[in-house]
């Protein structure tokens, strides 16, 4: 199949073009539908005169119909972008690229959508449903799933379907809320995705940045108590990775810490813990939930992340973790790939 693939892209490249190109505008449309013309072709950067030829071929083929509130992807459309999904993945090589990433980072497995999520914002929606289509694959029944919050998780939850051939699940917080964003905290997602697969949750409402006084009484309270012994017997961990900056800036954390962080090297953070460029946890924020320790306990991480600026925040996270699944985009494979690259020339 790779070889056949090969030979058209040196042979016929202007067909593998036009068939990212008529893949692209028939996902845009699904994710944006009802979407009208021009409305499509700022989202693609495509000029209208040739959205309208591309919109008229895929109208032809039955694949998309245009009505008065927009265009709108026909069942037969639907199946086209799903069929198509896995021959994109194969014609940019991408199945290589997550084994020499799996590889070099010690990852259980990599998944890769095809795009940029940083330029694209259908990109995170994808992997999202990547998301989704691996946690299907490997929940079972009294599964404890702990989650964290932020826009990616809440991108997977959104996509997940209903689920019914799982029984007694429970979803937990696994740090407590960050931010001002109701809709993307740790504890509204997993109520969300409990509810996805027919399971229970229990809930962490607590604020970030507590001081120590006030976590250790907070322990000892029988509630929240019993969240914390379930995140720690937790089977599978959601979450995002962000840029240790950027996320110490959303924690609100003071200028003193803050200037600590930049001086201890600090470039990924995830699940509360910051990471220097050698993957090694230069400080914790102090908060009740999961820590790196009981994290490194569960038997699978699902770790998602996308676009080029997270590339370092992604090596630093998921180095040598063998516990752990990297969702990303092929803007951040291709990325990581150059420093693997650039990695062996210096060894």
């Amino acid at each position: 199949m790779q070889e056949i693939l090969s030979l058209q892209k040196k042979i016929v490249p202007e067909l593998v073009e036009v068939l990212e190109k008529r893949y692209n505008i028939l996902r845009t449309i699904y994710y944006n539908q009802p979407i009208g013309r021009r409305v499509l072709a700022n989202q693609l950067d495509l000029g209208e005169r040739i959205v309208r030829t591309e919109i008229s071929f895929l109208k032809s083929q039955n694949l998309i119909e245009i009505n008065t509130p927009g265009m709108t992807v026909t069942e037969e459309g639907q199946e086209v972008v799903d069929k198509l999904k896995d021959f994109i993945h194969e014609i940019k090589g991408l199945s290589d690229i997550e084994e020499n990433i799996k590889s070099f980072l010690g990852l259980r497995e990599v998944i890769i959508v095809p795009g940029d999520a940083e330029t694209n914002d259908i990109i995170l929606k994808e992997i999202g449903k990547a998301t989704a289509n691996y946690l299907k694959s490997i929940i079972k029944d009294n599964n404890i799933i702990a989650i964290t919050g932020g826009n990616t998780i809440k991108e997977f939850v959104e996509a997940l379907p209903k689920i019914n051939n799982v029984s007694n699940t429970l979803v937990v917080p696994a740090r407590g809320g960050m931010g001002r964003k109701v809709e993307i905290q740790a504890s509204t997602l997993a109520a969300s995705l409990a509810k996805k697969l027919n399971g229970s949750y229990k809930l962490l409402h607590l604020p970030e940045n507590l001081s120590l006084e006030l976590l250790d009484t907070l322990l000892k309270e029988r509630e929240i108590k019993e969240v914390i012994d379930n995140i720690h017997k937790a089977n599978i961990l959601i979450y995002g990775i962000g840029d240790a900056l950027v996320m110490a800036e959303k924690r609100d954390v003071s200028e003193e810490e803050f200037n600590k962080l930049k001086s201890l090297g600090a470039v990924g953070e995830a699940f509360g813990c910051y990471f220097n460029k050698d993957s090694k946890v230069v400080s914790e924020n102090t908060s009740i939930g999961i820590n790196i320790n009981e994290a490194r306990k569960i038997n699978t991480h699902i770790a998602v992340a996308a676009g080029e600026n997270k590339v370092d925040a992604i090596i630093a996270t998921m180095m040598k973790n063998h516990n752990a699944v990297l969702v990303t985009d092929e803007a951040a494979g291709r990325k990581i790939v150059e420093f693997i690259k650039e990695h062996t020339k210096q060894a």
